[in-house]
């Protein structure tokens, strides 16, 4: 897998209006998030509406709630390992929200300025799929061969930037098994 002018050529693209330029132009952080809409449901086109200001009020009680939202991510990963890119990966994706992380020895705010946001369909509680792992192996190393500023100790979660508020991609997450993954890749 490639990335060509911040797409993935083999992704689907759907471009989202929730993004703008990185102020420095810096890609040195991956986080890692987990959506499912309606929450514990997956399919459908409910994601991508809400990552293009589509997302219809009306159509299930919790979209209510949300749809006034201007959020996206660089990236879906479906169940099916199917990639969905909504922003090019130079670009700024509204994704990380109120977070900090520790670069060293100073803390960081605003991460959305040089994080890039990757979603896995999925919820906190039910495994992700081999699939799954196997397009987000993938994709790490493609986004590791062209960003220079990102290595693998810069792979994070929501979670751990933002523990007071979110848990995802949470505890069904198999960071050995992601590992595994990129480390056959490289070989």
């Amino acid at each position: 897998m490639r990335i060509d002018d911040g797409w993935l050529p083999d992704a689907r693209r759907l471009p989202s209006p929730n993004q703008d330029e990185r102020p420095a132009g810096e890609v040195s952080l991956l986080l890692l998030h987990a959506i499912s809409l309606p929450p514990g449901n997956f399919g459908g086109e409910h994601i991508e509406r809400l990552f293009t200001n589509r997302l219809d009020p009306e159509a299930h009680p919790f979209f209510a709630t949300i749809a006034e939202l201007r959020v996206s991510a660089h990236l879906l990963i479906r169940r099916d390992g199917e990639c969905v890119q909504f922003v090019p990966f130079h670009a700024r994706a509204w994704h990380a929200g109120r977070s900090r992380w520790r670069d060293g020895k100073c803390e960081r705010r605003a991460l959305n300025d040089f994080a890039v946001g990757i979603e896995l369909e999925g919820d906190e509680v039910s495994p992700y799929t081999g699939a799954q792992y196997q397009a987000l192996a993938a994709v790490t190393l493609a986004l590791l061969t062209s960003y220079p500023g990102l290595d693998e100790s810069r792979i994070t979660s929501h979670a751990h930037v933002a523990p007071l508020r979110k848990h995802d991609p949470g505890p069904a997450f198999d960071w050995a098994y992601f590992r595994q993954a990129l480390k056959r890749l490289r070989s």
